[in-house]
């Protein structure tokens, strides 16, 4: 029998964009067991892959014993191969027949194409999700029933520079939402960690009844499937925005210090849209201020609905026949 090793990032977006790598793994190495090690926040996104046999979370622990736990829960297998994507000293301390490491690109190149570099995969296969039954039930009850086709908003990120004005984004959904809009009378679910639900508040409040309140209410599984109903996703730079566009979501990412060459939503369905600020002014702004502010006050309103516009043809009628089958 064959064993895999694949360890992944402890940050959302990051190991969702390993997912590519570890699909190509459980296509090409049938009835292959796979353990999975990663941060106790995209865990559950991993719950569901064929073939796994273990599943490690790896909270982050003092003097960096969260490795010697990982190292002492997998140095008894004999692995076939070990794919470690965080270039640690597990992956060459343990027994494996082959292993492979991430390495930095010698050219800059999106991480899902960096990721696929370390098994030579040309082209890169795509980020994907095993969203399982009991995420598809969490949904349900999530989303009130009737539910047509909606919009999806990640208004936060993980530092407040990141993150795109509120008031910008309700005047967005009013835009795409309205009597003219291209998702006329929809209703519009905004998803935060539960950490930054306050920081979504303001939006919430502005959009009134029209809201689906979905922050700090779901895992990223639970999120994945409320995600994959949505005609589209618009986002800060954020794992949630690669959980959509993961989950086939036509999905808009806004970028202002960040690396959407790098980072940008993977696949034709996906958009970055920066801003008129020159990121290189972004990031000598941050350098003198970690705390600026109005990092993404340069991203306007039209350049994100004219990004939303071009994903939108025949989506909606595609998620209406999804939730009617």
């Amino acid at each position: 029998m064959t064993r895999i090793l694949f360890i992944t990032s402890n940050r959302l977006g990051d190991a969702v964009l390993s997912t590519g790598l570890l699909g190509h793994l459980t296509e090409t190495c049938p009835g292959a067991r796979l353990t999975i090690a990663c941060g106790p926040l995209p865990a559950p996104l991993f719950r569901s892959v064929p073939g796994l046999e273990r599943l490690i979370p790896m909270p982050k622990r003092s003097y960096a014993r969260h490795w010697l736990r990982l190292w002492l829960d997998c140095v008894t297998t004999r692995w076939d191969l070990v794919v470690d994507l965080r270039n640690s000293a597990v992956g060459r301390l343990v027994p494996a027949r082959r292993r492979v490491f991430h390495a930095k690109a010698a050219r800059p190149m999106h991480k899902v194409e960096e990721n696929a570099a370390v098994l030579g995969l040309s082209p890169p296969p795509a980020p994907r999700l095993w969203i399982d039954a009991a995420a598809r039930a969490e949904a349900d009850a999530l989303i009130p029933a009737g539910t047509g086709p909606f919009l999806a908003i990640g208004p936060t990120a993980n530092w407040l520079g990141k993150e795109w004005p509120a008031d910008r984004f309700a005047r967005l959904a009013s835009r795409l939402t309205g009597p003219d809009g291209p998702l006329a009378g929809a209703r519009v679910a905004v998803l935060a960690a539960g950490p930054e639900r306050e920081r979504a508040r303001p939006l919430l409040d502005a959009l009134g009844p029209r809201a689906i309140d979905l922050t700090g209410r779901t895992d990223p599984m639970a999120a994945a499937a409320c995600l994959e109903r949505a005609a589209l996703y618009v986002g800060n730079d954020s794992g949630l925005m690669h959980i959509a566009a993961a989950a086939g979501v036509p999905t808009v990412g806004l970028f202002g210090p960040g690396y959407p060459a790098i980072y940008g939503p993977w696949g034709p369905h996906g958009r970055a849209v920066t801003g008129s600020v020159p990121q290189a002014e972004l990031l000598a702004r941050v350098a003198a201020d970690p705390d600026a502010r109005g990092l993404m006050d340069g991203i306007g309103e039209d350049g994100v609905a004219k990004a939303a516009l071009s994903l939108l043809p025949n989506r909606i009628g595609r998620v209406t026949s999804l939730r009617q089958g």
